[in-house]
């Protein structure tokens, strides 16, 4: 499952990866292209029991994101 939240001011990253982790999935990816979203969605993801790895790729990020 991957959520492309490049090009979105957050709150909005935010609001796109809690929809699809209501669903509790196992694992996400989630693409971002700013640092304030990369931080909000780690922290988030952190508080919704997901661990997260980060990969910089070009300007932006990768997050994947995986159930604790």
């Amino acid at each position: 499952m991957e959520v492309d939240a490049r090009g979105l001011s957050c709150p909005q990253p935010i609001i796109e990866t809690k929809k699809v982790l209501d669903g509790k999935p196992e694992k996400l990816t989630v693409l971002v292209d700013n640092r304030a979203a990369l931080e909000n969605v780690t922290r988030y993801a952190n508080a919704a029991k997901y661990s997260v790895e980060t990969k910089e790729e070009g300007e932006g990020w990768t997050l994947y994101l995986s159930r604790i």
